[in-house]
């Protein structure tokens, strides 16, 4: 448990301890229970380190008013044992309490103690979760709303791993279906192109390069060997040849990007195994479909859907929501992880209920699947929005945008807003190197810190082991401010966990950054007084332990000089 965290449960207890003895002395009503109450960080930090509203929520149990029960809970609270020093009540009945100098020193041992797992914890218990992201359609290459899903994804399974989930990363690959039948289409057009005339590209086709480079490279190894041959076995030849190297790519692409995945599921496996058809075999036998016009229908709306879904059309081929209900079966029952991510786009808002519908209808706890919708990509350049052409083949793609800025950046950028806001992305921010960069800001922050320890090794001064006085010797107001939001870092992880958004973590770097220029530029870390010197150099190394947990976190570079 974190110092923050420990000294929160030692109030509470102390809270708890006061409420007892004030009934002990007839007080308070030894009849009434003691009701939950909340401690929390206030906003503003002069009112104090912490505050609760004990006093406020017993007022109906104990018939008093709130400012004199918060007076009887303070006549009778002991702080001995805790991190705190004092206290006062404020307005109706809130309390406040101020934390002692042991809390700072603490805080620093913790730090240094636990180096680079600081911030980790048992929040998760080790319950096992898969995080399903990107799973862009292996027919072309990823966009910018895969690049934020990525980061976004991958970075969200690490703060699960720091809140103490054992994480499994999952790529879903659309190897079957309406795509892959459009990308045959695509393939064989192009091909037949470069051999006859009066073929014509649909609408609704691929219509990128990749697909004419496919069929050219096709060509050059089999000429024109596919072109009297059916439509099928031509169909069947482009795919082969062509899917294997567009996953290869989002392979390539994403390791590029620095995610690898724990594993690449294939949908064509569920249809393989008759994976798919089982779904709805059990679904007809719990009695939750009925046939409707030659289909077969799931009884949706029964289990919170907005209305009856199609599982089977009349000709016999499922829909493309029946692969997925077997793939979320198989993630949380056959696999039987205990809870199953998707980060999706928000253009799958309708997806969900239906999914989670069937799942429920299946006896599978829907509650186990969480979905984190992620809103669009508008990428900014010289001020003004980069119109973005994917059916012209124009689009920028993850693999342009990362020739153009750096990988630290784009993953740094991605998490910058919640996953439900829409993200503007600033190219030219990206790539400048100044304190306007956040994610350079950041990086400048550890950098600084490994040069002052530098400078002062080059003139025989390393840290030492501080004592309690040392810590103690850390008053200024900059000083405390950093502490304090270094103290935080185990408890913003368990929240970011808890709300799926590592965008907490991205703005809470961002603030020790800011913190620790601040501290820099207030507080000279050499001076002549060598224990206060100590005591800020422990204070800047904590710091960079931070800093540099959460840039190893998102996968950014935290370097030692700049």
């Amino acid at each position: 448990m974190s110092t923050a965290a420990q000294t929160v449960q030692q109030l509470k207890q102390a809270i708890i301890n006061a409420f007892k003895k004030a009934q002990e002395l007839e007080l308070l009503s030894k009849e009434a229970q003691i009701p939950d109450f909340t401690i929390e960080t206030p906003a503003d930090r002069s009112h104090g380190d912490l505050a609760t509203n004990a006093a406020m929520v017993s007022a109906r149990a104990f018939r008093l008013a709130p400012r004199k029960i918060a007076e009887i809970i303070t006549q009778n609270i002991s702080l001995d044992e805790t991190n705190l020093a004092r206290f006062e009540i404020a307005g109706p009945g809130f309390i406040n309490f101020f934390y002692d100098r042991s809390f700072y020193a603490n805080v620093l041992k913790e730090i240094k103690s636990q180096g680079k797992n600081y911030g980790r914890s048992n929040y998760g218990e080790g319950k096992s979760v898969i995080v399903e992201f990107v799973s862009a359609n292996p027919t072309g290459p990823m966009h910018i709303g895969n690049a934020r899903g990525g980061a976004l994804g991958d970075t969200l399974s690490s703060v699960l791993d720091y809140a103490g989930y054992k994480v499994a990363r999952e790529f879903y690959v659309n190897d079957a279906g309406n795509q892959i039948e459009k990308f045959a289409t695509s393939l064989e057009i192009r091909y037949m192109q470069m051999y006859k005339d009066g073929y014509e590209l649909p609408e609704d086709a691929y219509h990128g390069q990749d697909i004419i480079d496919h069929a050219k490279n096709f060509a050059d190894i089999h000429g024109d060997k596919y072109v009297e041959t059916s439509s099928e076995e031509r169909r069947k030849a482009l795919v082969a040849y062509a899917l294997p190297l567009n996953i290869q790519g989002l392979e390539r692409d994403l390791m590029k990007y620095r995610i690898k995945y724990d594993r690449w599921f294939r949908e064509s496996t569920l249809h393989n195994d008759g994976s798919v058809k089982k779904i709805v075999e059990l679904l007809t036998e719990k009695g939750h479909t009925y046939e409707q016009d030659g289909a077969v229908w799931f009884k949706a709306a029964q289990f919170g859907a907005d209305k009856d879904f199609v599982l089977v059309r009349s000709n016999g081929l499922p829909t493309y929501v029946v692969p997925d209900i077997a793939y979320h079966y198989d993630k949380l029952v056959t696999r039987n992880f205990d809870k199953a991510v998707d980060v999706l786009g928000a253009d799958h808002h309708g997806y969900v209920p239906r999914l989670k519908a069937a799942l429920t209808a299946l006896g599978v706890d829907a509650s186990k699947l969480d979905v984190v919708l992620m809103q669009m990509v508008f990428l900014v350049k010289d001020g003004e929005r980069v119109k973005l052409s994917k059916r012209s083949g124009k689009a920028i793609t993850l693999v342009t945008l990362l020739d153009e800025i750096p990988i630290d950046a784009a993953r740094f950028f991605f998490n910058l807003r919640e996953a439900n806001t829409p993200l503007e992305f600033d190219l030219d921010l990206a790539v400048e190197q100044s304190s306007k960069n956040p994610v350079y800001y950041v990086q400048y922050a550890h950098a600084r810190i490994c040069n002052i320890i530098k400078i002062l090794a080059q003139e025989n001064i390393f840290p030492t082991d501080c004592t309690d006085e040392d810590y103690a010797l850390l008053t200024a107001p900059e000083e405390i401010e950093l502490i304090n939001k270094l103290s935080a870092f185990t408890d913003e992880i368990i929240s970011s966990a808890k709300d799926y958004d590592p965008s907490r973590i991205t703005r809470y770097v961002y603030d020790v950054a800011t913190l620790f220029h601040k501290f820099y530029n207030a507080c000279h870390v050499k001076n002549d007084d060598t224990s206060l010197m100590q005591a800020r150099l422990a204070l800047c190394i904590a710091t960079k332990t931070v800093i540099a947990n959460i840039l190893d976190m998102f996968k950014i570079d935290a370097p030692e000089s700049m």
